[in-house]
């Protein structure tokens, strides 16, 4: 977060200096607490607009606000008490940025960083409206636009003018301002004299004032600004020499207008920090981008066909890249071979020993997949003797569609759904413990018989903590999903699957921040 100590004892030097000259003070008050001024009670200065949770009128309603006054530059004979006020003046904005980089902070994506990032810039400059821009420099993506106040057809409709006509495309692109513009360029500050040589220069902020009196307007952005009503708008870049560029915000104003200095200056500041956090998001993301495609790597790349039976499946990766996983292979004689399991730990680490699970599990269905103790008893000595530190549940069900027969067993896993028009209820299996627990693991296998038109759920407990819900209530909710799938979607298993996801997750599957791996497997039996 922002640390707005050194800067208020900067100004608190320098003010106390100037008293201490002028003899408004001795010199034993230099050593006052930083943000307890002498005297508080004298009238402040206005904050900058915006700071209150509401929204402000646009900069040029509001009362003029002073500019930041270097704390190296000279004092002029002015009254004690001035000093004193102005000094709050900047203890309260200093606050205020200190404030709303705790709420910055708080955000975990990179869409609702960019969110909060437009509420508090409109804050701060007096503006209504808004967007944002996410285009890394690196061309590595993600890309993203989000918006304040605006519709997303407003935002298409803005994202129709040609990129080089706008504040915003210019900062992207790095190009100068046409000839003959209005628009004012204002730098952000001095370059950082600790950054490396070979940094990236950051682009300075661009203001338009007064938006359609440029004379040498894009006609088709005049006929937007026109449409959706803004007058005036501010640009900046989302930059530092660290992190390079990452992309650039707008903010829209109802009528000619534009920041004051000291707004530049606060601005200025937030965006700096901002674009330290942004970049910190896009470097989470993006290795959550690339453990779900290793997951999915490791995962069938498509289910088998197999005569009498229809099959459907449904992943998802966590942020931190669980170790859930699944499997549907054709065994001899028309057979069929369903599995689902997840092993302990989260990471790198645990998509490798997923990864290693999963071939172990096809190579012994190979060979004995008629038994499913067998199996699992094979699968649970190899995990004891390479890897003595991991622990699995798993689930392995030998399948003869054209019987309509199922032999299944389980080692610490959550029980298949039948799902059908006359019954919802979970298979019984026999209690027993995750591989790798105890000594010799053994259970016993049951067999089930779906009737015709019916689907088997097989899933991982992700999809139960996902719900954020106790277990005994989870399973409830899972119970009653399953049991309110549309007589439509019956003859679907990927239908099915997907309505027990909505019931049970309605912000989808890809919202979490740091939820579970999911799994389902869907097996209809004709």
């Amino acid at each position: 977060m922002l640390d707005i100590a050194p800067l208020v004892r900067v100004h608190v030097d320098a003010l106390l200096a100037a008293q201490i000259d002028m003899g408004v003070c001795d010199a034993n008050e230099r050593n006052m607490p930083v943000g307890k001024p002498v005297d508080m009670s004298a009238p402040h200065l206005p904050k900058v607009a915006g700071i209150d949770s509401t929204v402000p009128s646009p900069a040029h309603t509001t009362a003029p606000v002073p500019p930041v006054i270097p704390s190296d530059a000279p004092l002029p004979d002015i009254p004690g008490e001035l000093i004193h006020d102005r000094l709050a003046g900047w203890v309260s904005d200093l606050t205020t940025l200190h404030e709303l980089t705790e709420r910055l902070v708080k955000t975990g994506s990179l869409d609702e960083a960019l969110r909060e990032v437009l509420r508090a810039g409109a804050a701060l400059v007096g503006a209504r409206r808004g967007m944002a821009i996410l285009e890394p420099a690196d061309g590595l993506g993600p890309t993203s636009t989000v918006g304040l106040g605006l519709a997303h057809a407003e935002l298409g409709t803005i994202e129709t003018v040609p990129r080089s006509a706008t504040s915003y495309g210019r900062i992207l692109d790095g190009l100068p301002e046409p000839t003959g513009s209005g628009a004012l360029r204002g730098p952000l500050g001095p370059r950082d004299p600790l950054a490396h040589p070979d940094s990236v220069a950051v682009p300075d902020p661009i203001a338009v004032p007064d938006l359609l009196g440029e004379a040498g307007l894009d006609p088709r952005h005049r006929e937007v600004a026109a449409r959706l009503g803004y007058a005036a708008s501010y640009a900046l870049p989302l930059a530092t020499e660290a992190a390079g560029k990452l992309g650039a915000l707008v903010w829209l104003y109802d009528e000619p207008a534009e920041p004051v200095e000291r707004q530049r200056h606060l601005i200025g500041l937030y965006s700096r920090y901002a674009t330290e956090h942004l970049a910190r998001l896009l470097e989470l993301e993006r290795a959550r981008v690339q453990v779900a495609t290793v997951a999915e790597e490791l995962l069938p790349s498509r289910l088998p066909r197999v005569p009498g039976v229809q099959l459907a499946a449904r992943h998802s990766t966590g942020p931190r890249g669980g170790g859930d996983w699944y499997d549907a292979l054709p065994l001899p004689e028309g057979a069929l071979g369903l599995a689902v399991g997840s092993v302990s730990g989260t990471g790198p680490s645990a998509l490798a020993a997923m990864g290693r699970l999963r071939a172990s599990l096809r190579a012994y269905a190979v060979m004995e997949g008629e038994d499913p103790v067998a199996v699992l008893s094979d699968l649970e000595l190899l995990l004891r003797l390479t890897e003595p530190a991991r622990s699995a549940t798993a689930l392995f069900a030998y399948s003869e569609p054209k019987e309509r027969k199922l032999v299944l067993a389980g080692a610490g896993h959550t029980p298949p759904l039948i799902i059908g028009d006359h019954r919802t209820e979970y298979v019984e299996t026999s209690l027993s413990a995750p591989l790798g627990m105890l000594a010799c693991w053994e259970a016993p296998s049951i067999e089930i018989a779906p009737a015709p038109g019916e689907t088997v759920l097989l899933y991982t407990d992700g999809l139960l903590r996902r719900t954020g819900d106790p277990m005994d209530r989870a399973f409830a909710r899972l119970h009653a999903a399953a049991a309110s799938v549309p007589k439509a979607d019956r003859t679907d298993p990927g239908a099915i699957a997907d309505h027990v996801l909505r019931t049970l997750l309605p912000e989808g599957l890809d919202t979490a921040v740091d939820g579970e791996d999911v799994v389902l497997l869907a097996a209809r039996f004709e």
